[in-house]
């Protein structure tokens, strides 16, 4: 049985083909620390989100870093004709929102772990609703993955993506050429949670611990001080 961590190469070659072009085209690249992205193993890329452009620049970088993205998608895209194949044949994770199946994508991202797949999160959850496009409080999901899997958590920040096409924005701004930044992080450390029953506060500090990284590479990537404390869309 074909371990589901990367497309085949048909499709793997498909996708190459068209997104590598298209994010040279569109965007100039200052990406950092690319190092730091281990090539093999099990790993959870954390990141934050801005733009419905960035997973597909995120996803170039991670390749030319030698990571296939195991991407999470709305199980509403496994469901569109042509484009739910496609979706499925790129190996990605159907998950449902605000249902009980949630959880299956959770264990379905812990198998892909274990198969030594690049599971690529978003722990926000959705594009940041913060004024100043900093991350927001995350949810408890890829902690979750990491306490439970013990794959370590690698934060990546990027900006750029948000010029290209604003969130709710359906049409790119082109010009002029934009310039999508990526800096990546070591390792979260999360160690003081060994051993630790993975529910309540346990789960919500690893979650900021992982925000947090996050931030301090968006924060470098600006050149600006990030808030000191994240904005919490459910406490507005």
């Amino acid at each position: 049985m074909r371990r589901l961590t990367r497309p085949s190469r048909f499709w793997e070659t498909l996708a190459v083909v068209i997104v590598k072009p298209l994010s040279l085209l569109l965007v100039r690249h200052d990406w950092r620390h690319g190092e730091r992205i281990p090539r093999a193993g099990g790993v959870i890329i954390a990141a934050n989100h801005l733009s419905w452009s960035d997973p597909v620049l995120l996803s170039h970088f991670l390749y030319n870093n030698g990571r296939w993205p195991v991407i999470l998608a709305k199980a509403a895209l496994f469901r569109v004709p042509l484009l739910g194949h496609a979706v499925r044949s790129l190996c990605a994770i159907p998950v449902e929102r605000g249902s009980s199946e949630a959880a299956r994508s959770l264990e379905a991202s812990e198998q892909r772990l274990r198969d030594g797949g690049a599971i690529f999160f978003y722990p926000e959850g959705t594009c940041t609703r913060d004024p100043g496009l900093w991350p927001m409080v995350g949810k408890t999901g890829a902690a979750r993955l990491a306490l439970a899997s013990g794959a370590p958590v690698i934060p990546v920040a990027h900006w750029g993506a948000q010029e290209l096409l604003p969130y709710g924005e359906k049409r790119p701004r082109l010009f002029p050429r934009k310039t999508f930044r990526v800096s990546v992080g070591p390792p979260v450390d999360l160690s003081r949670y060994s051993g630790k029953p993975p529910q309540g506060e346990v789960l919500r500090d690893a979650t900021a611990d992982i925000m947090a990284a996050i931030t301090v590479q968006l924060a470098e990537l600006r050149g600006e001080k990030a808030p000191e404390t994240p904005y919490d869309p459910a406490g507005r």
